[in-house]
């Protein structure tokens, strides 16, 4: 979830105005790299590699041991008259390439700018065997004159349907569909979507770094802005967007005021004030991926108030497993990938009102009262469920393709 840790490296590139026919007519023939993959790996993504820390973050930080990995983000804007490219490296060697753009500029403005940005990048890092690693159609605008060995569309949620969606972003997804080698989907519910518009595609549902959220199952030290919030805490964590459930928080902090509520998260494309207050809800802020298990240690249940809407027809969260990653006993609402992954495992419960929802705090909140017994049956539901995993058994897929 939150910001990684990590320390960078800054670096400034600043380039400007380029065209894709240097690209072409500089290529030298292609080497391959050991593994098979392209020896670069350009990442084009909708959020910031330091917004939250999950699928993007853990893939390519495993893949990035194996070939070299550069991450496109979203655009920032700036006060500066021209465009220009903010690059930094990660302890884990991917260099985050950060586009800074003039503000007052159109879409239709910016993206000639981000190809420009990019085409001279590449032509100076000498990206020659290059594979395209899509998580944002939005971004093929600036993209589809590269000459890529490979294609991938990890379709991590179905982002039509998120709240103010370009109206584009339709019309680019089929055109990914058909560019992509391989498609891989966040979970099962959008595989199922997906699976009718290319012939390659595979559902790998998030995972979990079992030894970093395990760390909840030890006693840790409990951050200072919740050391003084008295207990049964029931946490959180998340971006607090249209997905997250506002009346079901307030009416179960209203039922239940000797309950503390803890949301830890950024609050994006709704406005704070339209959260529910009330002296038992606790709005913490944004933590980091590091910081996690000190403040999961001390939650008595991990909620997951999802409300019910396109937004979230297709989500796979990621926090399910590391929830019980950490010993934590969960309460959901019936999100369709965490009923069918969970929902008989005894360790998920699924509440689907307000009045549900208390029950299953209840019986969560016994669950939890023998909490060996409790991570015992959680590690024995998360057998085998590893980011590592999950990452060797993609780029096996990958390897069929480049092949």
């Amino acid at each position: 979830m939150p910001q990684s840790q990590a320390k960078q490296h800054a670096e400034v590139a600043a380039v400007s105005g380029s065209g894709d026919h240097r690209l072409q007519a500089a290529r030298p023939p292609i080497v391959s790299a050991r593994s098979g993959l392209p020896r670069t790996l350009l990442c084009l993504s909708h959020l910031r590699w330091d917004f939250v820390y999950q699928r993007p973050q853990h893939l390519l930080s495993r893949i990035a041991k194996h070939t070299q990995v550069l991450f496109f983000e979203e655009p920032r804007r700036t006060d500066q008259s021209h465009a220009w490219l903010d690059v930094r490296t990660t302890d884990e060697g991917i260099r985050v390439l950060a586009p800074r753009l003039p503000e007052g500029l159109t879409q239709e403005q910016d993206e000639p700018a981000l190809r420009a940005l990019l085409d001279d990048y590449l032509l100076q890092a000498q990206a020659w065997d290059l594979g395209l690693w899509y998580y944002s159609p939005m971004m093929l605008a600036f993209t589809d004159h590269l000459d890529a060995r490979l294609v991938v569309y990890d379709c991590m949620d179905e982002l039509s349907a998120f709240k103010k969606a370009p109206p584009q972003l339709a019309e680019r997804e089929a055109r990914l569909m058909h560019k992509a080698d391989v498609v891989f989907t966040g979970g099962q519910s959008l595989y199922e979507s997906k699976r009718r518009f290319h012939h390659n595609v595979h559902a790998f549902p998030s995972s979990v770094d079992v030894r970093h959220f395990e760390q909840a199952c030890r006693p840790q030290e409990q951050p200072s802005d919740q050391e003084a919030i008295r207990g049964p805490r029931l946490g959180f964590y998340g971006v607090l967007d249209e997905r997250f459930d506002v009346p079901l928080i307030g009416a179960l902090a209203a039922a239940r005021p000797d309950w503390q509520f803890v949301m830890l998260g950024p609050v994006v494309k709704i406005a704070p004030a339209d959260l529910p207050q009330a002296p038992n809800i606790h709005y913490l802020g944004q933590k980091s991926y590091d910081d996690l298990p000190r403040y999961l240690a001390g939650w008595d249940v991990a909620l997951m108030p999802f409300a019910l809407n396109e937004s979230t027809r297709y989500i796979s969260p990621t926090k399910t497993p590391e929830y019980l990653a950490a010993g934590r006993p969960v309460v959901s609402t019936p999100i369709a990938d965490v009923v069918s992954r969970y929902g008989q495992s005894g360790v998920v419960r699924i509440a689907e009102n307000a009045r549900q929802f208390e029950r299953a705090i209840e019986d969560a909140l016994a669950d939890g009262a023998d909490r060996s017994a409790f991570i015992a049956r959680a590690r024995a539901v998360l057998a085998g469920m590893s980011w590592d995993n999950t990452c060797a058994a993609m780029l096996a897929e990958v390897q069929k393709c480049v092949f």
